[in-house]
């Protein structure tokens, strides 16, 4: 009967503990999901295809229901690129500040041919994100021995990714999306 007893209590306390549940019960609920099965992180993030791109011939953007999307169009291969939480973003060559609207910076550099790489009208505004929910503002920040840089500003320090898609075509695409929250 002890023996019983002891036993009744202690599956008891596990089961108030939320040590086990029943067979298809889970612990987690809905504030410790993650925001749209997002997992990316905010750390610094690089890749290197090893293949020679060619210019960047395009920056676009798109609103998507758990983040904004950056898009590089490069006409050639996959390219070589970082991004990385900042600071503040300089201006390749020259070190002088760009200004950003947003709560946090991110630095994002493509390696392309920078020669004959695209040039916005206005490298301030270099997409029309007004009004977004993540981003605040895309600027150019340099195009500079190769390295053609954006500073995007958002509104906080959010999780993000980064990777290459092939074509269309010949091309590819460079594509960084910042989650709308945690």
């Amino acid at each position: 009967m002890k023996r019983a007893l002891i036993w009744g209590l202690a599956i008891a306390s596990a089961l108030g503990l939320g040590l086990f549940l029943p067979v298809g019960q889970g612990t987690a609920s809905a504030a410790t999901a993650p925001y749209c099965g997002i997992y990316w992180g905010s750390l610094a993030k690089s890749a290197d295809p090893q293949l020679g791109a060619g210019p960047v011939t395009n920056i676009r953007a798109g609103r998507h229901d758990c983040f904004d999307r950056l898009v590089f169009d490069i006409d050639g291969p996959p390219a070589k690129w970082s991004a990385r939480y900042v600071d503040q973003v300089y201006q390749d060559g020259s070190g002088e500040l760009v200004p950003l609207r947003g709560g946090a910076f991110l630095v994002i550099v493509v390696i392309a041919d920078s020669f004959t790489s695209y040039v916005p009208q206005n490298q301030n505004e270099v997409v029309n994100v007004a009004g977004w929910q993540t981003f605040r503002q895309v600027a150019l920040a340099g195009n500079f021995e190769g390295h053609y840089s954006i500073g995007l500003g958002v509104r906080a320090r959010l999780p993000f990714r980064v990777f290459n898609l092939d074509g269309p075509g010949d091309g590819s695409r460079v594509v960084v999306d910042v989650a709308h929250r945690w």
